[in-house]
């Protein structure tokens, strides 16, 4: 058997594929270039490893530049033909992929608990984002509205439509591998781009199978292209080629960092979607056993690799002690386990490197003098948890200042912080360098309406934890979190076009603009 070839010791992601993928019964062939299953001409490959087990799931081809440029090369000519299909009939396409991510929802979802650890119900959640992702996409396809108005000249006519760029370079994380591709790829096809896809090496296979239902659904060669292999081979190259015209990346705020900078200097549109530090305000007029279920799901739903996880409760001193001998009480109760397993609540971390990171901030926080554990801060090792990477819900009481109230950790950890009024409440909320998200608890409608004006944050809920966002709104962040741009919803046709102004004088004379006035 090739080594590339898809590993056999774990039977159920092993059947899982052979059911429903075509490029594993290619030994190797797990690049998608101009409608091509194909092998790397690296030779090389990388494990894909199942987290809550340490077992291999495959090896996938770690890919070099010359594989990107190969397909980067295919969606340049895919796209003279393609943004010439008229929206909707590209529109037709993206629903028919809605129905075959329907149709394999379970199958995708069981994959994707295997490659990245999160709960069934979460990756079922996951994949659920990519159908109605699909399926709000499949209605723009007649809606991809410009703007009609009037000119200062008579007998002249103006309007602004939307044109498509070219090639896409999109980077993806593995902590969403259905759903944040799906953000990426079905709008980018909407307005008429061709794509290369370099998705994280964590997840390899979800984002095998997403690419094969795109080419069951009709997508034609070259316009949709699979890369597996290093982000920074793959996305250099994709940045340095003077054919791709946008980068779409999600992932941490020091990588988006040196893309934009990239990217400015080769005058590529760029859009980043990075790192968070959200906060949960909980105020003395809270509904508290509300504020504890949401700070729960919000810091340690998917083991909090979210880039909107809440990663600091903030509380008012009136009802402190009480919330928090609550939560501790019901942090200790979550029952960590493989995803697989229906009554699991928390898997594991994605990776041993993420296990260390998670272990490296814990002991940041234990030599502070400012903090003061409360639960958790070690590795989870009784029985089976001993063979993948599981760490406690782990939450800490300590200070805004602290470096775990400051940095991005991607775990299960949380910072309790106490505050004396609203005001500082606020304060110490936006007393970071990110702002994707931000909640706040509170019955009273003055504050929700303050907190709604004053949160430096791209999304703000109001009785909910700082996760939960729905795909018909826009999603991203300020500061560090993002450079502008938004994904989901109408806002990211902005990332995918370029807005053309169009003028027509009927007049059958030279008018000038501004000078005849």
């Amino acid at each position: 058997m090739a080594s590339t070839t898809l590993h056999r010791t774990n039977k159920k992601i092993a059947d899982i594929m052979d059911g429903v993928s075509r490029a594993v019964r290619l030994p190797g062939a797990y690049n998608y270039i101009n409608g091509q299953w194909k092998a790397s001409r690296s030779g090389k490959t990388f494990d894909n490893i199942n987290p809550a087990t340490g077992e291999l799931l495959g090896r996938w081809p770690s890919s070099a530049a010359e594989d990107l440029n190969e397909a980067v090369v295919a969606a340049s000519e895919a796209y003279a033909s393609w943004r010439l299909v008229p929206a909707p009939k590209r529109a037709e396409r993206i629903l028919r992929a809605y129905q075959v991510l329907l149709e394999r929802k379970e199958a995708l979802a069981q994959v994707m608990t295997q490659e990245m650890g999160k709960v069934l119900k979460e990756t079922r959640g996951d994949v659920q984002e990519a159908i109605d992702t699909a399926l709000y996409f499949a209605g723009e396809g007649r809606r991809l509205f410009g703007v009609t108005t009037t000119s200062e000249l008579a007998d002249k006519f103006a309007m602004t439509v939307r044109s498509s760029i070219g090639v896409c370079g999109l980077i993806t994380p593995w902590n969403f591998p259905m759903a944040i591709p799906s953000w990426k790829i079905f709008p980018a096809l909407l307005c008429g781009n061709t794509v290369v896809f370099k998705p994280a090496s964590c997840t390899p296979a979800t984002a095998t199978l997403l690419v094969e239902i795109l080419e069951e659904a009709g997508i034609p060669a070259g316009v949709v292209n699979l890369v597996h292999g290093s982000g920074s081979v793959l996305g250099q190259a994709l940045i340095e080629s003077p054919v791709v015209r946008l980068i779409s990346f999600t992932g941490s705020s020091e990588v988006g960092s040196s893309i934009a900078a990239a990217c400015g200097q080769l005058f590529k549109k760029v859009s980043l979607e990075m790192g968070g530090k959200n906060a949960q305000l909980v105020l003395d007029d809270a509904d508290v056993d509300l504020a504890i279920e949401g700070a729960l799901w919000g810091a340690f739903g998917t083991t909090g690799q979210r880039c909107t996880a809440t990663s600091r409760l903030i509380i008012q001193e009136g009802i402190y002690g009480a919330l928090i001998e609550k939560l501790v009480q019901a942090a200790s109760k979550l029952k960590l386990g493989n995803g697989l397993d229906a009554d699991s609540q928390v898997g594991p971390l994605v990776s041993e490197d993420q296990l260390e990171t998670v272990k490296r901030y814990v002991d940041i926080g234990l030599r502070e003098d400012k903090a003061r554990l409360l639960l958790g801060g070690r590795r989870a090792t009784e029985g089976v948890l001993g063979q993948g990477f599981y760490f406690e819900p782990t939450i800490f009481e300590g200070a805004p200042d602290m470096r775990l109230a400051q940095e991005e950790i991607f775990g299960p950890v949380l910072m309790v912080i106490k505050v004396k009024t609203f005001e500082q409440g606020l304060q110490v909320m936006n007393g970071t360098r990110y702002g994707l998200s931000g909640s706040v608890y509170t019955r009273d409608v003055n504050r929700v309406m303050q907190a709604v004006r004053d949160m430096q944050t791209g999304i703000t809920y109001i009785n909910a934890p700082t996760i939960g966002a729905e795909v018909h709104l826009p999603f991203g962040g300020v500061k560090h979190t993002g450079n502008g741009h938004r994904e989901a919803g109408q806002a990211v046709l902005d990332i995918f076009t370029e807005w053309k102004a169009v003028y027509v004088d009927y007049s059958g004379r030279l008018q000038k603009a501004q000078i005849d006035q």
